[in-house]
């Protein structure tokens, strides 16, 4: 790896690093519900005065409502955690008439501030009384500017009266109008209701993603409604215990009040009956708290039974995936198993083996694929994208493969044909998916010595080129003699000669070249055509020049001239035995058949 690469790399991670590290500083905290206050300050907290969580945690349950019964059981926990709020704040009212909140030195302070506000405010609203009497009787600007006035100091005094109150409460003074602003919040949030979910965010279906997707969501809310339970049965034991405390308290004062026989015994009767009716409040959100924690158990069986049909869709998707492995696994060994039967000259049924098994490997993915992502939404569109994006960035590797298949077809070649392509020529030692590999042999007049070179081509000529096979008519190729006919000699004597000694060479090969032309072009153009030796005459300073054309095939050339060669020459020698006999000439212009 270069330097710039491992440069680049070292700063994603670092960035892949930051990213984590802000995930976990930025994520979701829940509230803290116990904060802690300083020691030396006396704080009447909300939950200290009454506790709200059922309703709070049953209105926090009913987001997580999405079927019918689920629906169904969170009205069921909205309308009993409602009524363990209503009764709390029932006994919150009472104990804070019974039972007032003890007086510390910032509640007295803040009492006495306003005490002294009420006390100004009705010393100056007597003084507008008094204006007011005095005006009945006679007007004039001086008592109505000190009416202005006095009516501005009521307004201010006001203020401070309703200041010094906010000071109470929130010192702790006065529980009751806390507790009265609490149970209007109260109110008005159950007058406004709640709407439950129509459905579920998401829709479950077959595909291994949507089981996935719906079992994690649902072990979340397993994992809250029994947290909720919790809750609830804790509030339980803890309502239970201050059932008891004032259960024992009742009876040691109601002992005590028979035995006594104080003055004040009415007041602390009342006072017992008061601490009476708390505990039978007690006793009922005992009860509603218990129907609670029953509901949210309950919730979370159907929970548990949807989340074991997930978890069964989950298994079933996995098995399909692993049947699609197994059967595409089994595929490709058989269609392997039938290659190996396959003749070495069947080359076309081997490269079709190698097709069936790519064709069987890409079904096995997109079947696997499909399992585990399911079909696109737009399936015509993302087809259509996908293909032109497709098809410009791959269009030599397409028009390769396509060419391929060229190949394997009826007029394509095959390993060890003879053939020429973009005008290099050799045999084919090896047709892939995308390269055509030529054992190079040089130029046609040298056919059949290899240079010993390797030449690749793509594919894509047999799309948008040409190529000559000469293996398709058994490698035919046209080879040409020239033999010169020196003055003074005959030349139709030798002509005559050298044609019944070209033909009788070359009559088997005509014969069976012209066969083969017929079968193969297949049209009656061709047909009339001969594969017959010609000959022409063009004459020379030196004397007649013979030109000779014959067939024969590619790999025998060189042998059919050698005999051609030296029985031309004997028939010169023999003609001519004073003469030397006429050198024969190769020439390299051979034309292909």
């Amino acid at each position: 790896m270069k330097r710039r690469e491992r440069m680049i790399l070292i700063g994603l991670l670092a960035l892949a690093a930051m990213a984590a590290i802000g995930l976990l500083l930025t994520r979701p905290v829940a509230p803290q519900a116990n904060r802690s206050y300083p020691a030396d300050r006396a704080v009447v907290r909300k939950r200290d005065l009454v506790d709200e969580r059922p309703l709070e945690t049953a209105r926090a349950m009913s987001s997580l409502a999405y079927t019918h019964e689920e629906h169904r059981m969170a009205r069921r926990a909205l309308d009993v955690a409602d009524n363990t709020v209503d009764l709390a704040f029932a006994t919150a009212m009472r104990e804070a008439e019974t039972h007032p909140a003890p007086q510390t030195e910032e509640t007295r302070a803040s009492r006495q501030q306003l005490a002294e506000a009420q006390t100004s405010l009705a010393s100056d609203q007597k003084v507008v009384e008094q204006l007011q009497q005095a005006m009945q009787k006679k007007h004039g600007p001086d008592l109505d500017q000190r009416m202005e006035l006095a009516k501005a100091q009521v307004a201010l005094d006001q203020e401070q009266v309703a200041d010094a109150k906010q000071d109470v409460i929130r010192a702790g003074g006065d529980v009751q109008a806390t507790l009265k602003r609490m149970l209007d919040e109260h109110q008005a949030a159950h007058n406004a209701g709640i709407t439950l979910p129509n459905g579920e965010p998401f829709g479950e279906t077959w595909t291994l993603v949507s089981h996935l997707r719906t079992w994690r969501a649902l072990r979340d809310k397993r994992s809250r409604l029994a947290a909720a339970a919790a809750e609830s049965e804790a509030a339980v034991a803890a309502l239970a215990q201050k059932h008891d405390e004032l259960q024992q308290q009742l009876q040691q004062k109601r002992s005590a009040a028979k035995t006594d026989g104080a003055p004040d015994a009415a007041a602390a009767m009342l006072q017992l009956s008061e601490s009476a009716k708390t505990l039978v409040d007690y006793g009922k959100r005992i009860q509603e708290e218990r129907e609670l924690s029953e509901i949210y158990h309950e919730w979370v069986a159907f929970v548990d039974s949807r989340l074991r049909s997930s978890l069964h869709g989950v298994l079933q998707c996995a098995l399909w995936i692993l049947l699609i492995c197994l059967v595409s696994l089994t595929g490709t060994h058989y269609i392997g198993r039938l290659g190996k039967k396959l003749a070495p000259e069947k080359k076309r049924l081997r490269s079709l083996q190698f097709v069936a098994e790519f064709a069987v490997q890409i079904v096995m993915l997109l079947l696997i694929l499909l399992v585990v992502f399911g079909a696109p939404g737009q399936t015509t569109t993302i087809i259509g994208l996908a293909g032109a994006g497709l098809t410009v960035a791959l269009k030599d590797f397409i028009v390769a493969f396509f060419g391929w298949f060229v190949l394997l077809g009826k007029n394509g070649i095959r390993v060890g044909d003879w053939v020429e392509i973009n005008g290099i020529g050799g045999e084919v030692v090896e047709i892939g998916i995308l390269r055509t590999v030529l054992l190079e042999t040089g130029q046609w007049s040298d056919a059949g010595h290899p240079t010993g070179r390797k030449v690749a081509f793509v594919n894509s000529f047999a799309v948008e080129g040409h190529y000559f096979n000469f293996s398709t008519t058994g490698q035919w190729l046209w080879d040409q003699l020239d033999v010169l006919v020196p003055q003074g000699a005959d030349p139709y004597s030798a002509i005559k000669a050298i044609q019944e000694i070209v033909t009788r060479e070359t009559a088997a090969d005509a014969r069976e070249a012209e066969l083969e032309w017929q079968t193969v072009a297949g049209s009656h153009a061709l047909q009339s055509f001969s594969a017959a030796s010609a000959i022409n005459l063009k004459p020379t300073r030196l004397g007649v020049e013979i030109i000779v054309r014959y067939i024969t095939r590619a790999h025998k050339r060189y042998d059919v001239r050698g005999r051609l060669n030296a029985s031309i020459v004997e028939l010169l020698h023999v003609k001519s035995p004073q003469q030397p006999p006429p050198a024969s000439q190769e020439t390299s212009d051979a034309g292909s058949a």
